[in-house]
């Protein structure tokens, strides 16, 4: 169940800090509404590498529906582009 305060319990915030852990998030609302959310550091590490490993999914998704309709490029047709040779 989530933990909801409103975002006048922070006056306390000892106490809101100390329903937060690394899987429980506290949210905080204003004026009735969703405005915040209090996680932990290790949550906040977690959700950076989820975004990142998303973010390179999707690039890579991309190159690889560009090559499939532009073309592959020949490994060493590539290397000889990179100025590589073995």
């Amino acid at each position: 169940m989530p933990c909801i305060r409103p975002i006048s319990n922070l006056k306390n915030y000892k106490e809101i800090l100390k329903e937060v852990d690394s899987n429980k998030r506290v949210y905080l609302t204003k004026n009735g509404l969703g405005a915040y959310a209090i996680m932990s550091v290790e949550e906040a590490d977690e959700l950076d590498k989820i975004k990142s490993m998303f973010g390179l999914i999707s690039d890579l998704k991309m190159a690889d529906e560009e090559a499939n309709k532009k073309g592959w490029i020949k490994a060493d047709d590539l290397e000889k582009d990179l100025g590589i040779y073995d």
